[in-house]
């Protein structure tokens, strides 16, 4: 199984804004606990390369870990060359995905109009971040769906468990969540961690549920 399939089978790419060097590991080690295996940092965070780097090294063989943010090129063939295996955007930018696809990993743009959509996709993106995916809900991502059903799409931006069930119906391969799963900044005690863990699991039966 190649690793788009193991993202689209997982169903859940957690997206860490705001991690150090410090909480990186215990963040990855609860969100694996939870059966959460894609991760995405992103690109913003003070020595994000170095963060990449670490939790690449310590979980490269168990997890999934990307970056996210990603405005240009040249940030997308830092973050690779520091073991990113897919590159996150919040825009199309097409030398950006060329980047990606250059040094063999997965691009994964942010696109919200059809058109931007499909543009993404014929230059090469493997799946498409339907971003903000709240502006709309999850019918338009099934509406979107209809005239695209080819196109692999992930929601990203509002995603929790009270609608990630609706995402998934409506099309979703995978569902990017950020701080309603992981926020760094909350996570201080051991109980924090057993929470991320637990919250993680949550999403992944969710997933699960939606799918069935």
């Amino acid at each position: 199984m190649n690793l788009v399939e193991q993202i689209k089978e997982s169903g859940i790419v957690a997206v860490i804004r705001g991690a150090n060097e410090e909480n990186i590991l215990p963040i990855a080690s609860s969100l694996l606990k939870g059966g959460v295996k894609t991760l995405e940092i992103t690109a913003e965070t003070k020595g994000v390369l170095g963060i990449i780097e670490k939790v690449a090294s310590k979980y490269g063989e168990q997890l999934i870990i990307g970056a996210g943010t990603v405005l240009d090129p040249e940030t997308a063939r830092a973050a690779i060359m520091a073991g990113a295996k897919f590159i996150f955007s919040p825009t199309v930018n097409i030398e950006t995905i060329k980047m990606a696809k250059r040094y063999g990993v997965i691009s994964i743009p942010g696109a919200l109009t059809p058109t931007e959509i499909l543009t993404a996709y014929e230059h090469g993106a493997d799946i498409i971040k339907v971003f903000p995916a709240n502006a709309f809900g999850p019918s338009y991502l099934k509406s979107i769906r209809g005239p695209l059903p080819h196109i692999p799409m992930m929601p990203t931006g509002g995603v929790d468990l009270t609608n990630i069930e609706e995402y998934i119906k409506a099309g979703g391969v995978a569902a990017g969540i950020g701080s309603n799963l992981v926020n760094p900044k909350k996570l201080v005690t051991e109980n924090d961690y057993m929470q991320l863990e637990q919250t993680a699991a949550q999403y992944v039966e969710k997933v699960k549920a939606a799918r069935k």
